[in-house]
């Protein structure tokens, strides 16, 4: 389901996230920028000044929304505001817990979150780990997650047939992706253990959906990928990508954590124009069978979607 939010409710929602992040010192620039970037792209009111509403607490915010779909997307931003203020406290993860309790909501983030605040990034990674086995299957490629969801030894023949993908023509789908591999520096699904079936449906994604595997890149596929289907895989890939690259908070394979992606020039607005490019995709490809569709023109699988363009291409 498209992560929209009713135009009736774009205010109490933004006044509820405000109300949310106003503790210790008040919300940080950091979370004010994200905030903003959100209210503009996606929900598409840039007239809204954050400036002149009225914060909501809990309760009120749970009299106000009632809708059980709002009522989670409201938890997803307010936990991507989250992991966007540094340093965390525990103010703010309780804050974040009231409100989730009050709108009835809850998921692994947040004990995530509460383990690292209260017992450290060790047992953290360890609850993270634990729910992102259940969901990897269905973030993997449907053709390969039998045989490759894991790989105790590299698998060389799965690696050699995904480079001949780069032998279709020019422009499509295969070809783009190993040209994304060679662009990026990048090791093929199979010449290492890594999971294999999911980074080629999560390469596969990067290509279609146009982001490159920068930070501000990988925040913004997640919110491309969570506004174009809201459900459960998807919401646990975009936590994954913010407690990676935003929060800092976990090492996944061999890519190292990192702090204040979203201060980066130009990261707040590419990551509010990924949920808003999402919102208006016309069905979903993040666990699609992409391999079926390697020899498509890349344009044609764009637009079978409806991916609409970036205003700033990254590449």
């Amino acid at each position: 389901m498209p992560f929209f939010v009713a135009p009736e409710l774009i205010e109490p929602v933004t006044s509820a996230l405000l109300g949310a992040i106003d503790v210790d010192d008040g919300p940080t620039d950091e979370q004010l920028a994200v905030l903003r970037a959100i209210v503009t792209h996606l929900f598409e009111r840039p007239d809204l000044d954050l400036t002149t509403l009225t914060p909501l607490g809990p309760e009120e915010a749970a009299d106000a929304i009632r809708d059980p779909m709002t009522r989670r997307r409201l938890n997803e931003i307010l936990v991507t505001l989250e992991l966007c203020r540094h340093p965390e406290t525990q103010a703010q993860i309780a804050s974040v817990e009231e409100y989730a309790h009050a709108m009835d909501v809850g998921g692994p983030h947040l004990d995530i979150c509460r383990r690292w605040i209260d017992e450290g990034t060790e047992r953290a990674t360890e609850d993270f780990d634990r729910y992102y086995a259940e969901d990897l299957p269905t973030l993997s490629e449907p053709s390969l997650r039998d045989r490759y969801l894991r790989l105790a030894d590299p698998d060389l023949d799965l690696a050699r047939r995904l480079e001949a993908l780069h032998d279709l023509p020019a422009g499509t789908l295969g070809w783009h992706y190993i040209e994304f591999y060679r662009r990026n520096g990048l090791v093929l699904p199979g010449k290492d253990t890594h999971t294999p079936a999911h980074y080629v449906s999560h390469d596969m994604n990067h290509v279609i959906s146009g982001y490159e595997p920068t930070g501000p890149g990988e925040i913004a596929l997640g919110a491309f990928t969570l506004a174009m289907n809201d459900n459960d895989a998807n919401w646990l890939q975009f936590v994954a990508n913010l407690v990676i690259h935003e929060a800092g908070l976990l090492k996944h394979g061999a890519i190292e954590p990192k702090a204040s992606t979203m201060t980066r020039e130009g990261a707040t607005d590419l990551v509010g124009e990924a949920f808003a490019r999402g919102a208006h995709c016309s069905r979903d490809f993040s666990q699609a069978d992409h391999l079926s569709m390697a020899d498509w023109p890349l344009d044609s699988v764009r637009a079978f979607y409806n991916v609409v363009p970036m205003v700033n291409p990254m590449v």
